[in-house]
């Protein structure tokens, strides 16, 4: 049971990141491989300014807004400097790294002794359960893990609708327009440059988010933490499609969210059966192969529509 809350926890908490890399991927058409550092950007300086005392809240908004930043200079590396956008998120990654060893100070930031947003979910599930466990179902499972599964479900899903509102709005229906016919929303006399700049900051703004979340969660923050996160976000936007079947906006972002928490559950499971954690990239590298063969895969044996005659 507690393998499974884990696993659910982190599904949830990715699920931001899952998001940022569905505004980048499906609403503007850009593999941004700004996701590996911006996830790692976002956790070292909430880690940062956790151990320095920084009241959680702050220190989360901040990693989000470092993450912001970090996409909104792949966006004007694009747009301003005309450089591909592959290799705009390529540029901004690798600098990246570096940055985030500046400002960690080191590799690994270890969060024991901070407060931070999860010991506040567990503190809380302690208090409100009276005691440290309960039972699901028959099940024990620790108040305080039951408590911090609780926050990252409502964070997630206030996440989400906020997303989903945004896209909503004039400047929401124009980014999402700007995805779709770039030259139309031009000759329209959009601003199709700054539409693309906080696109992009809003994607990583969330993966961000979620890196600083994720670091509060594990007890630490660590350089190498954001190597191959955008296959993560890819694959879950992959499965989220699948599972919905459309390509509606709001069950767009309902559909990832849910894929972000079954790539998760799928990984533990396939840990579970005793392979090597060494190969989790590797799982997850074949796991994205499955979710995009799959489904062509699968037409094939779907009947025809025959002609009328």
């Amino acid at each position: 049971m507690t393998l499974l809350i884990g696993s659910l926890i982190i599904g949830l908490i990715l699920a931001l990141l899952a998001l940022g890399v569905l505004v980048s991927f499906r609403i503007f058409s850009m593999p941004d491989i700004t996701t590996d550092g911006s996830i790692t950007l976002g956790a070292s300086i909430a880690a940062v300014l956790l151990v320095k005392g920084v009241n959680p809240v702050f220190a989360t908004m901040a990693g989000a807004l470092g993450g912001a930043l970090a996409g909104a200079t792949t966006g004007i590396l694009h747009t301003k400097f005309k450089i591909n956008s592959l290799l705009s998120g390529i540029l901004v990654m690798t600098a990246l790294y570096s940055v985030n060893l500046h400002i960690m100070g080191r590799s690994n930031v270890p969060l024991m002794q901070a407060t931070t947003l999860a010991s506040y979910g567990e503190r809380l599930g302690e208090w409100l359960a009276g005691g440290k466990t309960i039972h699901v179902l028959g099940w024990p499972v620790a108040a305080a893990d039951a408590a911090v599964l609780f926050l990252a479900l409502l964070f997630t899903a206030v996440a989400g609708a906020t997303m989903f509102a945004f896209f909503r709005t004039q400047l929401g229906t124009a980014m999402r327009a700007t995805g779709d016919n770039a030259q139309m929303i031009r000759a329209l006399g959009a601003n199709v440059e700054r539409n693309i700049i906080l696109g992009l900051a809003l994607s990583n703004g969330f993966v961000a988010l979620g890196g600083a979340l994720l670091a509060q969660y594990q007890g630490f923050a660590d350089a190498q933490m954001g190597i191959g996160m955008v296959v993560w976000g890819l694959a879950s936007v992959i499965i989220g499609e699948a599972l919905t079947g459309t390509r509606s906006l709001g069950l767009t972002i309902v559909g990832t969210i849910m894929g972000s928490v079954l790539f998760r559950l799928l990984v533990a499971i396939a840990l579970r059966w005793g392979l090597n954690p060494n190969d989790l990239k590797l799982i997850t590298a074949l796991f994205v192969f499955a979710a995009l063969v799959l489904p062509g895969f699968l037409d094939r044996f779907k009947p025809r529509p025959t002609s009328a005659t």
